[in-house]
């Protein structure tokens, strides 16, 4: 095994312990000894809701419908004001990619390495969930994924997901997409620079260490965090972020009439931060609905994005 490509390698980055506790989860959940669902009474452990929603839709005759939506991925633009940003870094486009789930649909990639081709950024961050089998096999994902990471000649970082394994990082690094294990990197434009940090899964794996993503950031730094769930927005803010960019909760992909969820992937999360922009305490944050779609390859009154966000110095 190549040295970069070692468990040891992975220990120095995340941490001895959260890398013991990562793998002693995974393979329980591999071997089927834990589920991540948290449906009522867990009925996820012995019948299969996505294909329970797929025959409901099916049977009210929105299947076509819903599975021609996850095609359907919008751009959405939006304008963020900072008044630490540095002014080098006015105007600064990043595009935003979450919840891809690749494996839902052989189509799904190209569609989406498509998007990335034409959508102008300056840089490019996935935040987790590069498949949609939690225990399965990973790597047809991880070669759909490669055409995705290619399309962009920016800078680009990535997160890993509660979907996701941990070797996963061998491979997205190997195709260009440097994964942020608790970790920060600068990026520099001109004679300014900002920080973006990453964090491992707070949702299932729960080792997600805050500290440890910025302590190597200088203080009074513009700093943006890449965390897969919103779900512990309160516990970032206290790390002096100011801006946190997640998904997860892909908007409840299956809503009703004018965009309510039916169902959401974490418990008593408040409504304003399962989509779009939302603010705890002084870390502004936002909530992608997903560029691909989780479970089953529909949609319904929630439509996938692509989000470019436009920084500014206020």
């Amino acid at each position: 095994m190549e040295p970069h490509k070692s468990y040891d390698a992975l220990k120095e980055r995340l941490g001895e312990d959260l890398l013991r506790d990562r793998l002693l989860r995974q393979a329980n959940h591999w071997a089927r000894m834990t589920h991540q669902g948290e449906g009522i009474f867990r009925l996820e452990k012995y019948v299969s809701i996505d294909s329970l929603a797929e025959f409901c839709l099916k049977l009210v005759l929105l299947w076509p419908r819903a599975h021609g939506n996850i095609f359907r991925i919008e751009t959405n633009v939006i304008e963020w004001h900072f008044p630490r940003l540095p002014q080098s870094f006015d105007g600064f486009r990043l595009l935003q990619l979450s919840d891809l789930h690749l494996d839902v649909d052989d189509d799904l990639a190209a569609c989406i390495t498509a998007m990335v081709i034409e959508t102008p950024h300056d840089a490019l961050v996935i935040t987790g969930d590069y498949r949609n089998s939690t225990d399965k096999d990973y790597n047809p994902s991880m070669k759909a994924v490669r055409s995705i990471i290619e399309s962009s000649t920016a800078p680009k970082y990535g997160i890993l997901g509660n979907h996701d394994f941990i070797e996963m990082v061998w491979h997205l690094e190997e195709a260009g997409l440097p994964v942020l294990l608790n970790e920060s990197v600068e990026v520099k434009r001109d004679a300014g620079s900002i920080w973006i940090a990453g964090v491992d899964d707070p949702h299932f794996y729960r080792t997600a260490d805050f500290a440890r993503a910025s302590s190597a950031v200088p203080g009074d730094s513009f700093c943006i965090l890449l965390c897969h769930s919103p779900e512990v927005h309160a516990e970032a803010a206290g790390h002096d972020f100011d801006l946190m960019l997640s998904g997860h909760t892909h908007g409840g992909q299956i809503c009703l009439p004018g965009g309510r969820h039916v169902v959401c992937p974490v418990k008593h999360l408040p409504r304003e931060f399962i989509k779009g922009k939302w603010r705890s305490g002084r870390m502004h944050g936002y909530t992608s609905k997903g560029t691909g779609s989780s479970g089953v390859a529909a949609r319904l009154n929630c439509l996938p994005e692509v989000t470019v966000h436009v920084l500014r110095k206020a």
